[in-house]
């Protein structure tokens, strides 16, 4: 997925100049947001109209005051970051094969983060067949936020695009990172997935990379993806057909959670499900191989 850029000035340290009125007039956008459509206000218009507000559904910004920053995290181990020790064609290797344009830096280990690289930091100095310069890591740094697990997301949405900071870290009690948020994470919260220029087409439910090996969207309907390949994935006992309908649902149920992105699954009757794409909430695209057909 992609992520908001920042403006280098602000990273920087530059002065405000006489155009920065427009970027404080922004400063306040999603605080104004907040404001507007807190949970409080959202239940009092709807009992000053005589609806119940059920409150076990997530309905857009209320998620801003119910969620917290550990209901969305990337989790540490799905941290894409690179030491500060790394070489200038290792760090281009790294954005090339990530598609990231941020990404976490640290001495040693990630629990001494050092603050984040942006791709076009590394471009401008780097890029562009450009400078000779010697490769320094760390005077390209930008500043990092760090939050508890427990503060509401609202609250860190509000302080990332107040202070112009797009990334933050989750510090546990014992100062390790716990997981990472970018403020499109949090954004989408409110609005749902947002896709760019670089996400996969999701138009096309499934492809068929080889004989009996697919690359498949973990929305797709069960039924649908049973038809292609010619067979149930749910007349095992150990599978309840009635409690799912898409792909997705199945290996959620096989697994009893939502697995990690790497993640195999099996299936008693010996198909293979690799998690290509996830997050904590949800398994959005998948590798399904039945053994069978596979040479």
């Amino acid at each position: 997925m992609g992520d908001t850029d920042g403006s280098s000035m602000a990273a920087q340290g530059a002065q405000p100049k006489d155009g920065d009125n427009d970027i404080r007039e922004k400063t306040g956008f999603f605080s104004r947001i907040v404001d507007a459509f807190s949970t409080q206000n959202v239940e009092e218009v709807a009992a000053a109209n005589g609806h119940e507000v059920d409150k076990s559904q997530p309905r857009g910004m209320i998620n801003l005051r119910r969620m917290r920053v550990e209901d969305v995290a990337i989790p540490t181990a799905e941290i894409v970051s690179v030491s500060s020790t790394i070489t200038k064609d290792e760090l281009a290797q790294v954005f090339r094969d990530s598609g990231l344009s941020r990404i976490p830096v640290y001495e040693g280990t990630l629990d001494t983060p050092l603050g984040f690289v942006h791709l076009k930091d590394f471009a401008l100095t780097h890029g562009f067949n450009g400078t000779s310069s010697e490769f320094d890591l760390v005077s390209m740094l930008r500043t990092l936020l760090f939050v508890p697990p427990s503060m509401p997301i609202g609250v860190l949405l509000t302080k990332m695009q107040t202070e112009r900071r797009h990334m933050a870290l989750v510090i546990d009690e014992y100062g390790g990172v716990d997981g990472l948020l970018t403020i499109e994470d949090l954004i989408e919260q409110v609005v749902g997935e947002i896709a760019d220029e670089h996400d996969a087409d999701e138009s096309q439910l499934w492809v068929e990379e080889k004989p009996g090996c697919y690359v498949v969207q973990a929305r797709v309907p069960l039924e649908e993806f049973e038809a292609e390949i010619g067979r149930s994935l749910t007349s095992h006992e150990d599978v309840d057909e009635e409690e799912i309908d898409t792909l997705g649902g199945l290996v959620f149920m096989l697994s009893g959670r939502v697995p990690a992105r790497g993640e195999v699954v099996l299936h008693p009757e010996g198909p293979e499900f690799e998690v290509l794409d996830a997050d904590p909430r949800r398994i959005k695209r998948l590798r399904v191989m039945l053994p069978d057909i596979v040479a």
